[in-house]
């Protein structure tokens, strides 16, 4: 069993490896910029990328899914840390969040993921895909006025978000703007059939070779002229450490004194079963995209992320969630298994320990490229046309979805999408489940499956037009369940109908 287990990962590396690479670079600034965000300490957001990577890749049931610190947490994070006036009392909440979580797991809570409509989940995918390419055009063209150029979308910075998109053209950085570019070309020539006719482009993904081309490019810019490269803030910046002593030093504990104060204990509540939440739509989102199209386990998902969550917030993380942004950029980039999650999560740690130096010498804007690729590929033009097709019922809980998430938030817009997903659902079934037809005098009314009070009102207009001096067959073979409140409308018909001499026959329907 353990040989078999080998062997699949082993197969896989060659993809798994360059993937991982690639979450990796996509990872580095989302991690940075979502602490910056929630008022943290940079290496919070790091920590918890780390760990998503190196524990929860393992711990989950899902080959592809990436976890890491969450956007849509920063709102709370951000809030819960000024609430407490410390970090390390968050931290307290984080490792309660973790526990409640993996409580929520055995309670098999991961089943509400499969509620989720199919349209809502589309549009959740292609408003992320829409807010990357507004959050990310500023870092293509080197205007960088917000540090967290990432999927992070809130209420607060929605208005703020199109401003910098009109404002990033007035402010362009011809460097930054030549590197992006560059590096779209790149990745759009990397998808051609015709040029995976070379080994270069099967041995390495895109996205990797546009990196490599935006520091090269910065290398020589910076010699030979200046005023093209491109500098500051518009390269990643990590913490540089001199030794591992120094490295160690960057973690921190949590302050178990806060757990007499209730306002940990709400805080932890509301951040399980938010990061629960978004770990549930990623998955069934990720499960979408997979190519394989393997379906991930829910409630194991929830312990994982509940494993994850102790971890990080006993040495200093944020708190974690499953990402659609990262997993999607891992999907795009080639990855298999688990191994580029885990690959990513490595490189994480050795970026901080080895490397910093080398890393911090990445424009931001070939890391933008990345991202708007995958906004693209997210929000296609063609996935609109196909949900068109499908009909209102699909359209209109996908369209209502991506305006609510670009006008509040991801959470908010969601559940509004739902609201109407289920609109369409009991409309459909409120139609379905009763139908009524009619030939010379002899009504047969036929109750199809479930039956419930939603179709009240439908029966007693179905029960209107029956006309006096008729024939009505009731036939209830098909359904399964009668709610109480059908059958009382149907025993006050059989007791009026001998007054309008209408004969009734019941099929299946037990008094």
């Amino acid at each position: 069993m353990i040989h078999k287990h080998i062997k699949f990962y082993t197969q896989h590396i060659k993809q798994d490896i360059p993937a991982g690479i690639v979450v990796f670079l996509v990872a580095l600034p989302l991690c940075l910029g979502i602490a910056m965000a929630s008022g943290a300490p940079l290496f919070a957001g790091l920590i918890a990328g780390m760990i998503g990577g190196l524990v929860i890749s393992w711990a989950s049931g899902s080959q592809l899914s990436v976890s890491g610190p969450a956007a849509g947490l920063t709102v709370i994070v951000f809030n819960a840390i000024e609430q407490l006036g410390s970090y390390s009392g968050f931290l307290v909440a984080v490792v309660l969040a973790g526990i409640l979580q993996i409580i929520m797991g055995y309670l098999r809570a991961g089943i509400i993921g499969a509620f989720f409509p199919s349209s809502v989940i589309k549009g959740m995918l292609a408003a992320i895909g829409i807010i990357l390419i507004i959050k990310q055009i500023p870092h293509a063209v080197g205007y960088d006025v917000s540090f967290e150029g990432d999927e992070s979308y809130m209420q607060e910075t929605a208005s703020s978000s199109f401003h910098e998109l009109i404002d990033a053209f007035s402010s362009i950085s011809q460097g930054a703007t030549i590197i992006a570019a560059v590096a779209l070309l790149i990745m759009i020539l990397w998808e051609i059939p015709w040029m995976k006719r070379f080994t270069l482009v099967r041995l390495f993904p895109g996205a990797l070779i546009a990196v490599i081309w935006g520091v090269a490019y910065d290398l020589l810019a910076l010699e030979f002229f200046p005023e093209w490269a491109v500098r500051g803030k518009h390269l990643v910046k990590l913490p540089v450490t001199a030794d591992l002593d120094q490295f160690m030093h960057l973690f921190e504990l949590p302050d178990f004194t806060y757990l007499m104060n209730p306002q940990v204990y709400v805080i932890a509540a509301t951040l399980a079963i938010i990061a629960s939440l978004e770990t549930l739509l990623s998955l069934e989102a990720v499960d979408k995209i997979d190519p394989l199209k393997r379906t991930a386990p829910t409630n194991r998902e929830l312990k994982a992320q509940g494993v994850g969550n102790i971890i990080s917030g006993m040495v200093g993380g944020l708190p974690i969630t499953s990402v659609i942004v990262r997993s999607s950029a891992n999907i795009n980039a080639g990855g298999q298994t688990r191994i580029a999650s885990f690959i990513h999560g490595l490189l994480l740690v050795l970026s901080v320990m080895y490397l910093t130096t080398l890393l911090n010498l990445i424009p931001l804007a070939c890391l933008a490229a990345i991202l708007l690729q995958t906004g693209y590929k997210l929000a296609k033009p063609k996935l609109f046309i196909d949900l068109y097709k499908q009909g209102w019922g699909q359209f209109l809980p996908f369209i209502v979805t991506i305006i609510a998430i670009l006008i509040t938030d991801l959470l908010q817009g969601i559940i509004i999408g739902i609201a109407v997903g289920l609109y369409f659902v009991i409309r459909a079934h409120y139609h379905a489940s009763i139908s009524l037809e009619e030939a010379d005098n002899h009504f047969t009314l036929i109750l199809h499956k479930d039956v419930s009070f939603l179709n009240k009102a439908l029966l007693r207009r179905m029960l209107f037009q029956i006309t006096e001096n008729s024939t009505v067959t009731i036939d209830a073979r098909k359904a399964q369940f009668i709610d109480y409140d059908i059958r009382e409308i149907f025993q006050d018909f059989l007791t009026t109908a001998p007054d309008d001499n209408i004969i009734v026959e019941v099929i299946g329907l037990d008094n």
